[in-house]
């Protein structure tokens, strides 16, 4: 298929709208959709929050009568099933749209082609595959989970220039500037749930929540990420949080992650203070990673970031289960004695893990790398 230089830039435009629900749309895609007649803009629009106006749907309200005969472009295939909202694609038959161009076909199996396949069969000339490996990037966890039944996993680490995450007794306040801390808050707000391990609650108290005010939300960014917050996960296999844990006493859930009962009065002092309970498989002491992936896909969880130790960071590499890395590198030695990044007891060259880097950009004195595992013999297809 040829794409004309409007084409493309109409698209470009709709993939911009998308952003806009980078926040808000969970566990919803991000979408956008342009509606356009001859050379101009009668309607635009992108979905906001689950259970509300689909983009099409926002853009055909705002373009009226103006949509007939005109052309659609959208992010991601017009859905084709009733869901909570009617379908996309009946509503654009009924505005009498003459063209629709799908940046990228709806990974979701109820959808599938389907979408377009609706809007052919009346007529309606419809393609896909502009500006697709942009539209990718705007859903990497929604197509993870249609197409494997699990999450887009993003570990996030920080670091210093040798290689340390903290201090010999923990002590790791703070390594990267505001800067960076900033861009973090951007990551939490845009994931569906975040983990840590019961180490780093033990150790820095840490309340893992968006806060807005540290980040430097636009007013907009601040409405659509509302009273939302992440699901907070803690990985604790024998029940060793205390009650008294400052995640407790935050807005949003809580659940801890064992695979092991613990004490009746451990178990009960946690739910005492509004901790959730998951007891999963595990071997050895320690909770199956996958089988938590396999839950999280199930509670339709798109994009989990991970903010933890060495150790459980070091596992969830080993065993092959995160898809991307974000780094934030400050200008500062920690020494020989600090803790590293990861622990990844390698002995050989051949054991090394490449990393592909995605981009690298500079956050006040710190840089953020971010970067995709490309593991051996790794079946996992890379967005």
């Amino acid at each position: 298929m040829r794409w004309s230089s409007q084409d493309h830039a109409w698209m470009a435009r709709a993939i911009r709208l998308a952003r806009e629900g980078l926040f808000s749309t969970d566990p919803n895609p991000r979408v956008g959709c342009v509606l356009v007649q001859g050379d101009a803009l009668v309607g635009e629009g992108y979905h906001q929050r689950a259970g509300e106006g689909h983009a099409e749907v926002n853009a055909l309200r705002m373009a009226g009568e103006r949509a007939r005969g005109c052309t659609a472009y959208v992010t991601l295939e017009p859905c084709s099933h009733q869901g909570r909202t009617p379908p996309c694609a009946d509503a654009l038959v009924r505005a009498g749209v003459t063209r629709v161009v799908a940046a990228m076909v709806d990974p979701n199996p109820q959808v599938a082609g389907r979408g377009l396949e609706r809007l052919r069969s009346v007529g309606i000339s419809a393609d896909s595959g502009l500006l697709e490996a942009e539209a990718r990037s705007l859903n990497p966890g929604f197509i993870r989970r249609m197409e494997t039944g699990r999450p887009w996993v993003r570990l996030k680490l920080a670091m210093s220039l040798d290689g340390r995450t903290a201090m010999a007794c923990g002590e790791s306040q703070w390594i990267t500037g505001s800067a960076a801390r900033a861009d973090v808050q951007r990551l939490r707000a845009r994931s569906s749930a975040i983990l840590t391990g019961v180490d780093s609650i033990v150790l820095d108290d840490s309340s893992l929540t968006v806060r807005p005010a540290e980040a430097g939300f636009s007013a907009e960014e601040t409405a659509a990420i509302g009273e939302r917050q992440p699901l907070r996960l803690v990985l604790d296999s024998r029940l060793r949080m205390s009650p008294s844990a400052r995640i407790l006493d935050q807005p949003g859930r809580t659940l801890v992650v064992t695979c092991q009962s613990g004490t009746q009065a451990e178990a009960a002092a946690l739910v005492a203070r509004g901790a959730e309970l998951l007891c999963l498989p595990g071997a050895d002491g320690r909770v199956d990673l996958a089988a938590l992936l396999d839950w999280l896909g199930a509670q339709q969880c798109n994009e989990l970031l991970v903010e933890t130790g060495a150790t459980l960071a070091g596992a969830l590499v080993a065993a092959q289960l995160v898809d991307e890395i974000v780094v934030y590198m400050a200008p500062k030695l920690l020494g020989s004695g600090a803790r590293p990044l990861l622990e990844l007891p390698f002995e050989r060259m051949a054991q090394q893990i490449p990393l592909q880097v995605e981009e690298m950009r500079q956050l006040g004195a710190d840089i953020r790398f971010t970067l995709k595992p490309q593991y051996p013999q790794s079946t996992q297809e890379q967005l």
